[in-house]
């Protein structure tokens, strides 16, 4: 079977069985249009088929549903900004921030004076060391506080019974895994 594009330019070559009765979409390879086919033949057959009870209405040929190509995408390139988004001018403009530069000169020469964080991190070890400093001094003194404070001798002794399970623990954790 032979199809013509609507643009009337291009004749495309297809096997008969390759456009069923209900008809399918087709595309041109040359200017890219989309319609809806039906078989060449069975055109041909529905047109000439007469209705015998209407006899004022006439059959309609069928019309191909025609789609307009698809427009193609253009990329846009982004110029390159000609400010920087924290420059005080973009500031001012933008959100209404003043910035003046003597505020920011001496701010820039504060920061050797200012203070700094101690952090996280460094006051965890700082209690860590004081936890065990603690607990060691409490250990190697435990006779001299018994002697004076005879009521601790039970705290001390639960005290350093935990500390010894929260180490069998950890020890068994390390070896094991």
């Amino acid at each position: 079977m032979i199809i013509t594009c609507n643009c009337g330019e291009k004749k495309f070559t297809l096997p008969d069985n390759s456009i069923p009765a209900a008809g399918r979409m087709v595309q041109c390879g040359f200017c890219g249009l989309k319609w809806k086919q039906f078989p060449v033949g069975d055109v041909e057959k529905t047109q000439s088929i007469a209705r015998p009870k209407k006899a004022v209405s006439r059959p309609q040929p069928i019309q191909q549903k025609i789609q307009k190509p698809k427009k193609i995408k253009r990329t846009v390139t982004k110029k390159t900004r000609e400010i920087s988004l924290y420059s005080p001018e973009y500031l001012a403009k933008k959100h209404g921030i003043k910035l003046d530069e003597t505020q920011t000169k001496k701010s820039i020469g504060k920061i050797g004076k200012e203070k700094v964080s101690f952090g996280f991190y460094n006051s965890l070890i700082i209690f860590i060391f004081l936890a065990v400093a603690i607990s060691r001094i409490l250990y190697f003194s435990q006779g001299f506080i018994i002697s004076y404070f005879p009521g601790t001798e039970y705290y001390l002794e639960y005290f350093f019974e935990s500390i010894r399970n929260i180490f069998e623990i950890w020890k068994n954790l390390v070896t094991n895994y």
